[in-house]
């Protein structure tokens, strides 16, 4: 009896929860909780489970479940060979090492090779055919995959396609029009330019962040949209993907930066330039050194009636801001104004702009009725003459007024150039007003590099 309790040993229930379920299921006894005291005999276990102290104590692995019943006989089952050990494979025939062209092929039990239509064995040029149209399929896959990409995010890439296209979006004449002006600029941009940040960006980092979302020249063709195509912000920064805070940044900052890097160009000619590129239909009047009108854009009207009273053009009856330009005789802009309240008269506007000091006594310029500027201006004044008090006009005078009607009229156009941007299409809000003066100078700056000459019998004759 000694010997057969010295061959077993008792051991508890564990304490781990999923083990101790194991130990409850394989038991198999109906209503049964075990206590602190229950034991559990080591036959139940497999042998490698039980192992021996070196005090002589033997005690159970870790994680060891009770396998051994009677009601299995006390044996583990036996192992079910597998489906390689129990499947009889012939043997593999052994090659003919004297000619490999003697070598017996056992043909697979499925022929995948076989075509579905005709079940003929397929060759090797049908083969290759098929892998062919296959690798033309990924082609076209791939420029499908290209194509919606460029659709999912606007960018350069969208417009340079179409001449069409980069004159609406941009109002350049064409994609060599647009890249040689993006040549000019692309150095400044890179070293140059200052970007208007958010409050939050400028306090976290003191240095200059030159890291933008989108590439440079897509910037420039967002600001250009906006502009030209008057898209409002919110579309533009959807078409961009990016944030309409970012998109008025990046509006902002192109604006400041070409108004300061256009600016500083020299727009004014000398005469001696403008004398040597004088088109023919100025042969009357060879010393004009500049042509000169003024035009409006519309503005939301102030609530204020003293300001009401500044803006309000009576010959636009309506609020409006009021600029002055200046055309060289050969069609390019070379004078821009500030804008001032839609009441000035011309006459005001030509004597606070800043072109007195421009003109010399051996220049002239050429003006509509409105210029009442002979005392004003220190050279020759080409003007349509009044009729005063006299009943009938001189044929001399009728001849003058005539032809400087038809030269007046380049100067229309090239307005006309000018406020074919979208943007000055539309009420401008006040509260944009802070920046509309520099928007309407950037868009005058652009005539000169977006559009070839006025009269195209201009560009051959000179």
């Amino acid at each position: 009896m000694y010997e057969f309790f010295a061959e077993i040993s008792f051991h508890s229930f564990p304490v781990d929860a999923a083990i101790r379920a194991e130990w409850l299921s394989k038991i198999r006894r109906d209503r049964f909780t075990p206590t602190k005291n229950t034991r559990v005999c080591s036959r139940h276990f497999k042998e490698t489970d039980v192992v021996v102290t070196g005090g002589g104590l033997k005690r159970l692995q870790k994680g060891a479940i009770p396998v051994l019943f009677t009601w299995n006989e006390f044996q583990l089952p036996t192992t079910r060979p597998s489906v390689w050990e129990r499947c009889q494979r012939p043997e593999s025939p052994t090659p003919d090492s004297d000619s490999a062209s003697e070598m017996e092929i056992v043909a697979p039990d499925h022929d995948y090779c076989v075509v579905s239509e005709t079940g003929v064995r397929a060759t090797t040029a049908d083969l290759v055919d098929a892998n062919e149209a296959l690798h033309q399929r990924i082609r076209e896959l791939q420029l499908q995959v290209e194509g919606l990409q460029l659709r999912q995010r606007f960018g350069i890439n969208r417009v340079m396609g179409s001449d069409d296209d980069v004159r609406f979006y941009t109002r350049f004449a064409s994609r060599k029009y647009f890249m040689a002006f993006w040549a000019l600029v692309e150095n400044a941009v890179n070293n140059k330019m200052v970007r208007i940040t958010s409050a939050k960006t400028a306090s976290e980092s003191s240095a200059i962040s030159h890291s933008t979302k989108l590439p440079p020249i897509d910037e420039l063709l967002l600001f250009l949209m906006y502009l030209s195509v008057g898209l409002p912000l919110r579309d533009l920064a959807e078409r961009f993907s990016v944030h309409r805070s970012t998109a008025s940044r990046i509006v902002s900052t192109w604006t400041h930066f070409l108004h300061t890097l256009l600016g500083s160009q020299r727009l004014w000619i000398p005469p001696e330039v403008v004398r040597a590129h004088l088109p023919p239909e100025f042969a009357a009047f060879p010393d004009t050194q500049v042509v000169l009108d003024c035009t409006e854009i519309f503005c939301q009207t102030p609530s204020s009636l003293l300001l009401q009273s500044e803006v309000f053009s009576t010959y636009k009856s309506h609020a409006t801001f009021k600029a002055m330009i200046g055309m060289a005789p050969h069609g390019a802009i070379t004078f821009v104004s500030g804008l001032y309240a839609g009441s000035m008269s011309d006459r005001e506007i030509f004597k606070l702009s800043g072109i007195v000091n421009l003109l010399r006594p051996d220049m002239a310029i050429m003006v509509d009725k409105g210029f009442v500027v002979d005392n004003i201006a220190p050279c020759k004044v080409y003007r349509p003459a009044f009729l005063s008090k006299k009943q009938q006009m001189s044929q001399d005078d009728v001849r003058q007024t005539q032809s400087i009607a038809r030269l007046r009229v380049h100067v229309e156009r090239c307005i006309r150039r000018v406020k074919e941007n979208k943007l000055f299409d539309r009420e401008i809000p006040l509260s944009v007003c802070g920046s509309i003066e520099e928007l309407f100078s950037v868009a005058c700056f652009l005539v000169n590099y977006q559009n070839g000459p006025l009269v195209k019998a201009w560009a051959t004759q000179q």
